[in-house]
């Protein structure tokens, strides 16, 4: 928690003013009892109704200065709780966007989203109310029980010993609830997977009828959590019987003793009622104390899990002589690399060596598995070879800023993402400033410009979240005119042509090779048709090149290659 705190600072001011005037406030409410006492012994003893009227205005008036301290206070905790929050989660996701897929790919999802979310919501409540009741329960509690020392001595000690009891108690199940609440925040982390899961593969999910065995799967998480929060919350329930009992006994034996002094004349009436007033102030207090402790326990918990992300650093971090490199007529080069993934036991990618000139076309083409997608990763270095060196134009891929390395590519990723706003919007990711005739001859390159005509309002189509109102190769098309607008010199298409027809796999393909300036193109995919004509075709199985070389040297000397091939088109005898 201590290092969340220095996003507090801007709000010192709240943080100090909003203790202060819930202190002002308690002060006030520390009179009232006194007040009521000297209605009791003075004016109905007397039947003053003059004084009791004058007293029933002060006591009004303690109520609205009261009212208007507690509002001020409520203003600056929540300016404090919500710009805190605020920041925090800024913050968080700044630090999200800086991991790597290593980090991304261990922390998990569902557990990043339920960090900015439900975690942060837990974290400003908690800080609201710290700022509110932290200082003023105690204050009401102990200032009472200095009060009743100044009514009756004898008295007030039954405060002095009730309080330390309570204490006991109070600290006793916090200190129980704390470790449980963040078994709970783990539990919560595993029913929001499942859930995220569920929702983006419900197309998969009644395609197979796997319906009901997935709500099985999420009543079996909800049902571990409602277990776990049940068990908590019995824990934490105690807290308002157990205080409950002790005060009530105090204030038995309060009313016992204070009847017996009434009969021999050391007490007034006015003092034991006020002397009762301050037992039930106590009560009062000391529940929202225990309910306070219960909000700071859970707010530590999510506060504790939230530093925990934040302590986690990027794998890949820029070399602090970090260059930007110049044009090569060496695009790519490979020497010895390998790659293994952080808590795999097999390494996914084992001696690759290759070298790729400018202008190429590279096929990478192997089993489901084979690593063909992590071989693409490591250039633009979205993962670090743990073997061997990568090279983009000359230059060791840890040597460059990685804004630099990354406006060299144009990556087209396995699932076409596209995201919420026009096609332009969507396409202008690619390049921020790019005009529409940029644009169009982008969407002209990746076969899409009749996608787009053929939308209402062209270019200012709306595209839904994911893509949804198009179709799978419409989608791919788009993400490709993306990558395509901003001339990358290397350009990576990752399987992204799958959902293509094989017409379109060629035109586009062709209107890559001839653009001016053609990048040197990566092609990944399963299909042979779609790299036959490649500069360089690379060949993997389980993480190993066994063959590089073209379509004809490798249909003659790489038997994987081979069996590819003619897996997909008919052998023909000589």
């Amino acid at each position: 928690m201590k290092s969340l705190l220095k996003y507090m600072k801007p709000y010192t001011k709240e943080c100090v003013l909003g203790p202060f005037f819930k202190l002002l406030e308690a002060s006030f409410e520390l009179f009232v009892p006194l007040v009521i006492a000297s209605i009791v012994d003075f004016g109905i003893a007397n039947g003053d109704k003059g004084y009791i009227l004058q007293r029933c205005g002060l006591l009004l008036l303690l109520g609205v200065v009261g009212l208007a301290f507690s509002i001020t206070a409520q203003y600056f905790s929540a300016k404090a709780a919500v710009g805190f929050s605020a920041k925090l989660r800024h913050v968080l996701f700044a630090h999200i966007q800086s991991l790597s897929y290593t980090e991304m790919d261990t922390l998990g999802i569902s557990t990043l989203i339920t960090r900015m979310t439900s975690d942060i919501n837990q974290v400003q409540s908690g800080v609201n109310l710290t700022l509110r009741l932290l200082m003023r329960s105690p204050f009401v509690v102990f200032g009472a029980m200095v009060m009743a020392f100044t009514v009756d001595v004898k008295s007030a000690w039954i405060f002095a010993v009730v309080i330390p009891l309570l204490s006991v108690v109070v600290f006793s199940i916090m200190a129980a609830s704390m470790p449980l609440y963040r078994s709970v925040q783990q539990k919560l982390d595993r029913v929001l997977g499942i859930t995220h899961e569920n929702l983006t593969g419900v197309r998969v999910i009644r395609a197979f009828c796997k319906k009901n065995e997935e709500i099985e799967r999420f009543d079996a998480a909800s049902e571990a959590l409602k277990r776990s929060q049940k068990f908590v919350g019995r824990i934490s329930a105690l807290m308002n019987p157990l205080t409950y009992v002790l005060i009530n006994a105090a204030v038995i034996v309060l009313i016992y003793t204070g009847a017996l002094q009434v009969n021999m004349g050391i007490l007034t009436q006015g003092a034991v009622l006020a002397l009762y007033n301050y037992m039930s102030q106590i009560l009062v207090e000391l529940i929202k104390l225990a309910n306070l402790i219960i909000s700071i326990t859970k707010a530590l918990a999510c506060a504790k899990r939230i530093e925990t992300v934040m302590q986690v650093t990027s794998s890949i971090a820029e070399s602090e002589n970090a260059v930007s490199g110049k044009e090569d007529s060496i695009a790519v080069q490979f020497e010895h690399v390998g790659l293994t993934y952080a808590g795999a036991g097999e390494p996914s990618l084992s001696d690759i060596s290759f070298t790729a000139y400018k202008g190429q076309t590279i096929g990478i083409i192997g089993g489901t598995g084979s690593g063909k997608t992590s071989l693409v990763n490591l250039i633009g270095r979205f993962y670090d070879a743990t073997e061997g060196a990568v090279y983009v134009n000359g230059v060791d891929v840890k040597d460059y800023k990685l804004n630099v390395l990354r406006d060299k590519i144009g990556m087209v990723i396995q699932k076409a993402v596209l995201f919420s706003g026009s096609i332009r919007e969507n396409i202008l990711w690619g390049k921020k400033d790019a005009t529409d005739a940029e644009i169009w001859d982008a969407l002209a390159v990746a076969q899409a410009k009749d996608v787009v005509e053929n939308k209402e309002g062209q270019l200012d189509a709306m595209v839904e979240q994911g893509g949804s109102n198009f179709s799978g190769g419409q989608r791919q098309r788009l993400t490709i005119a993306r990558a395509l607008v901003k001339k990358p010199s290397i350009l990576i298409l990752d399987d992204s042509a799958s959902a293509l027809d094989y017409a379109t796999d060629a035109a586009l393909r062709k209107a890559i090779y001839n653009r001016k300036d053609a990048p040197t193109t990566f092609i990944v995919s399963q299909r042979a048709s779609s790299i036959r004509y490649a500069d360089q075709i690379i060949v993997l199985e389980d993480g190993v090149a066994v063959g590089i070389g073209s379509h004809e040297s490798l249909l003659q000397n790489c038997p994987v290659y081979e069996e590819i091939y003619y897996s997909q088109f008919e052998r023909k005898e000589a």
